[in-house]
């Protein structure tokens, strides 16, 4: 476990690019349950498994980008390609000893808890990707829901191998309302996490497409803009519907996806409880208005 910031952005990649990373405890145990019956399941049904943790993606995309470039003139962007390119049994034999979250993180309880948290967020935050591009017609819903999915990778990568200065990130905002991520960032690691997440995908030779999808800078396009609203919308929310951002997040989504505010909140199924939780929003013009 790293209890200090290292010395730059370069070497915060080569620590990470070294490192054997772990998978949550449950998609360890499908994979081992889904190797027993391989007679009877297909490369999609491994990929419902893998993209249900970001870890678990992020360590196939980063293994099949050296064999797709060989035989490919494209990247390939999504779990059920990569595995259909291993082929299911060679899947299964790659990926037969994972380390997983719960093991690595056995003796800090606290460090679990706060992976364990930011990666059911970004689990949520995958899901309202996946629901918006089907909406949205999207041409290829997986790459947007993995981009959502591994947006906040850095973060939890972090929680896994040094739980500590992820955790004085956490406190210093928690003190500070008003403290932005990024400063707070600086402030303890010298870097800002989203630029060591554009540079592992570099390192491990992630799909360009997945980089831009991520990247904040390219917020504009519609499928970016896809991604940045659901991560947003899952983070302001992980605590309740009570969060002061929601206005903007729901006027912003009204206009993604040309929803009035009442077809918005039943696309979101939110409970009677959660509706009440809701802040104040103003009336927003019909969308295309």
């Amino acid at each position: 476990m790293l209890t200090h910031p290292l010395q730059d952005l370069e070497t915060w990649v080569l620590f990470f690019s070294g490192a054997d990373l772990p998978v949550l405890r449950h998609t360890a145990r499908q994979l081992e349950e889904a190797h027993a019956r391989i007679d009877r399941i297909n490369g999609r049904d491994v990929a419902r498994i893998v993209l249900q943790d970001p870890l678990m993606t992020v360590k196939v995309l980063a293994y099949i980008q050296p064999f797709s470039g060989k035989r490919l003139r494209s990247d390939i962007t999504t779990i059920a390609s990569a595995v259909m390119m291993i082929g299911v049994e060679p899947f299964f034999e790659k990926f037969r000893e994972l380390i997983t979250v719960e093991h690595l993180l056995k003796s800090e309880p606290q460090a679990m808890l706060g992976t364990l948290q930011l990666i059911r967020r970004v689990q949520r935050a995958a899901h309202y990707a996946h629901e918006w591009a089907l909406w949205r017609q999207d041409l290829n819903v997986e790459e947007v829901t993995i981009a959502a999915l591994l947006h906040d990778l850095a973060e939890i990568l972090l929680w896994c191998f040094a739980p500590g200065l992820a955790a004085a990130i956490r406190d210093r905002q928690r003190a500070d309302s008003t403290l932005r991520s990024t400063v707070a960032q600086e402030q303890v690691l010298g870097i800002q996490l989203m630029d060591l997440q554009l540079a592992l995908c570099r390192a491990w030779h992630l799909p360009e497409l997945l980089a831009h999808l991520i990247d904040p800078a390219q917020a504009d396009h519609p499928r970016i803009r896809n991604v940045q609203l659901a991560v947003d919308l899952a983070r302001h929310t992980a605590n309740g519907w009570n969060n002061a951002a929601l206005p903007d997040d729901f006027a912003a989504l009204e206009n993604l996806l040309h929803l009035n505010r009442d077809s918005l909140i039943d696309r979101l199924k939110l409970t009677d409880e959660e509706k009440a939780q809701l802040p104040p929003m103003p009336l927003m013009p019909t969308p295309g208005q």
